[in-house]
């Protein structure tokens, strides 16, 4: 896929206990944009993102990602191009080791053994975690399994990023490391997150929820200049 755009068109997604948590929800990203998500909790957040790589499909509507729809028939094809930072990153890290875990990836991409080193390596180093890198994933910090969640992304060079909470936990070196690489991302990424700073300083753009629906969508200075829009965003 050349251009790694992101499209929702007109999707809904209700839950089998009958809640719906995104209605009508439609927009398009463009090759290379950053863009955040912020909202509320509750606010359809979550749900978004797990759309963008066929971990929930929509009930109604369609999830493209670069001219390819997100279809269970598709789904090889768009995990190898999306990267996605879960909300929680216990769901995320499940091998013995740190290293272990952010080999997974590039492992599973059948890459030859110096590749899969250089990737694991450098991921490491980019979210400052290299000296974990012998760690038991279950000795970690909440923090620490951040850093390493994001570095095992970062490993299998993802065309399109999507990070859920990236901030969450860090402490404020590893946060300014998170920050620094996400700016040099050169692909289309995707940030839902309650921290608006990290949205100021990376997004030129941001996607305002509320109870599934698409309350903002513009310039991410424009969106945080209008009080009443976060008053009813529940973001201030």
């Amino acid at each position: 896929m050349s251009h790694h755009y992101i499209k929702f068109d007109h999707v809904t997604y209700t839950y089998p206990n009958g809640m719906k948590a995104l209605d009508d929800v439609s927009f398009y990203i463009t090759h290379g944009e950053k863009v955040g998500i912020v909202g509320a909790n509750g606010a359809g957040k979550s749900t978004l993102i797990l759309h963008t790589n066929g971990l929930l499909t929509p009930s109604e509507g369609n999830v493209v990602i670069g001219d390819v729809p997100v279809t269970k028939q598709t789904l090889p094809i768009i995990r190898r191009t999306v990267g996605i930072v879960f909300q929680n990153p216990d769901d995320q890290l499940f091998m013995p080791t740190v290293e272990e875990d952010v080999a997974f990836g590039p492992v599973n991409m059948n890459l030859p053994d110096e590749e899969i080193k250089r990737r694991v390596r450098d991921a490491l180093k980019e979210v400052g975690a290299y000296e974990l890198r012998q760690r038991a994933t279950y000795e970690l910090s909440g923090g620490q399994k951040r850093s390493v969640a994001i570095a095992g992304v970062l490993a299998m060079e993802p065309d399109v990023l999507v990070l859920d909470e990236p901030s969450s936990n860090l402490d404020p070196h590893a946060r300014r490391l998170l920050l620094d690489r996400l700016a040099g991302f050169t692909h289309t990424c995707l940030i839902a997150t309650h921290d608006l700073d990290m949205v100021r300083e990376l997004c030129q753009r941001t996607i305002v929820m509320s109870h599934g629906h698409i309350l903002a969508d513009g310039p991410t200075a424009t969106i945080f200049e209008n009080r009443d829009l976060l008053e009813r965003g529940c973001l201030v």
